[in-house]
């Protein structure tokens, strides 16, 4: 069942702390990139340095074998085992590093072992060695009790052996990955820690932030909740040049249309309910004291009628008068003047008997609103007709300058006083000799037209008698 009230959707959290929770959001998601891509980095650099330095191994035992010469005495070495023996007394293990040299004495391996420190107490057993010796590959991985072991394997063959002869004799390189990998995770936790205390910091400095930015959004706010259709004068300060002061010169835009529209409106009341009280009073009033002879009964029903239509002329007047303040109250197009004065010369014709004189005819095209200037000269007409007689003189014209469009109406009226030029195109004005019909309305529907075309409409009236109304528009 629909209602009559919009119910709001969407998320109620303050947009203070949605600002926040995204900036930490995506503070979160880079900073997890930056830990999972240093750790994959750190990673793939570990494995390079131990393939790179178990290959160095080998190659130094390779170029040692080679020679077969022992240092001290100058001599070959009489025996596989010497030869190994003398290589790993010259070595130095790195961290988590380990070499061994395995001699194959056939019922058992006899390994001799340079080890560091750091793998004294997983070094690999007899079951392990033997098991990386008869394997075919040179190099390859073992689970340890220390963990992941990287190896490499050299074979040494006695002097005077054949090239395809079976070694009998091993150096083992080997790399605990688990323990050169270690500074990785420490690496990583410091990393970590440092990224989490950066994450606090950038979720304060948001908050800062945010609310710095939103301030002028909660003045918006509070402006708004303090409005009331009796109080629109509350605006807001306008400071700098960003989207947020652009908000704000929009709010305050926007509350000056609504303090025109409710003061409109305030107006539109107040005059209807002024000048329609005479007539509704005058109604009243002849139907009240209406007796039974049907000549008076004919005459109070025409009196009645009479002020029913002037009713119905102001509520229209009062109608379109509200209609002019509305955007769309002109829509302007390019428009012959000729055709237009002589259009409004024919339909003001008929208005009274008037000598009807079409003093002038603007030449050109002016963007105009052709119904609504055609409104306005005809109102400019009945007020000359109100204040003029049969037969009296009545001239209107047009003329274009190269900014302007002028139309007029001059009569041969009594003219206009000094005294009533300002206010004559008020609402419900009237001039001091109060002798014409109608309930003021027409001259202020003219300055109407005037200011939606952003023109105005202005009068001269000589000593010696006669008005000139003016109505002077942007071309």
């Amino acid at each position: 069942m629909m209602t009559g009230t919009t119910m709001a959707t969407g998320s109620r959290l303050p947009a203070r702390v949605r600002i926040m929770g995204w900036l930490v959001l995506l503070m979160l998601s880079v900073l997890t990139t930056v830990v999972l891509v240093v750790r994959e980095y750190q990673l793939r650099e570990i494995d390079d340095r131990v393939n790179r330095a178990l290959e160095q191994e080998a190659e130094e035992f390779k170029i040692y074998a080679a020679t077969g010469v022992n240092p001290v005495s100058g001599q070959l070495y009489d025996h596989r085992h010497e030869l190994l023996e003398a290589h790993l007394r010259g070595q130095y293990p790195d961290h988590a590093e380990i070499l061994i040299g395995v001699r194959d004495l056939g019922t058992r391996l006899d390994p001799d072992r340079q080890v560091s420190p750091s793998v004294l107490a997983v070094q690999p057993d007899d079951t392990l060695l033997l098991s990386i010796v008869r394997d075919n590959a040179s190099t390859g991985t073992a689970i340890t009790a220390g963990g992941e072991m990287r190896w490499i394997k050299v074979g040494v063959l006695a002097a005077n052996s054949p090239l395809d002869a079976r070694p009998t004799a091993w150096l083992i390189a080997g790399y605990y990955l688990d323990l050169v990998r270690a500074s990785v995770a420490s690496t990583l936790r410091t990393l970590i820690v440092v990224s989490l205390i950066g994450l606090v910091l950038t979720a304060g400095v948001a908050w800062v932030i945010a609310g710095w930015i939103l301030a002028p959004v909660r003045t918006v706010r509070m402006a708004a909740a303090e409005l009331t259709e009796h109080d629109l004068t509350k605006r807001i300060p306008v400071k700098g040049r960003d989207d947020i002061s652009a908000l704000a010169e929009q709010f305050n835009a926007m509350l000056d249309r609504l303090e025109q529209a409710f003061a409109t409106r305030r107006q539109f009341l107040d005059d209807a309910g002024h000048e329609l009280r005479t007539p509704i009073t005058i109604i009243r009033g002849h139907l009240e004291l209406m007796g039974d002879d049907p000549l008076e009964r004919a005459e109070v029903i025409r009196l009645c009628t009479d002020e029913l239509d002037r009713m119905a002329r102001m509520v229209d007047d009062l109608l379109l008068l509200a209609k002019a303040e509305q955007p769309d109250f002109v829509k302007l197009d390019m428009t012959s003047v000729p055709e237009l004065t002589s259009d409004i010369d024919a339909k003001v014709r008929a208005i009274a008997d008037r000598r009807w004189i079409l003093e002038s005819l603007g030449e050109g095209d002016a963007r105009l609103d052709e119904h609504r200037v055609t409104q306005a000269m005809v109102q400019l007409a009945q007020n000359a007709v109100q204040h003029t007689n049969p037969g009296d003189e009545i001239r209107i014209g047009s003329a274009l300058s190269w900014d302007q469009v002028h139309f007029w109406v001059t009569d041969s009226g009594p003219g206009v006083d000094q005294a009533d030029m300002d206010r004559i195109f008020e609402r419900f004005a009237r001039g001091r000799d109060n002798t014409r019909d109608g309930a003021g309305l027409g001259l202020a529907i003219v300055k109407a037209i005037a200011d939606a075309h952003h023109g105005v409409v202005t009068v001269y009236s000589p000593p010696e008698g006669g008005a000139s109304f003016r109505l002077e528009l942007p071309r």
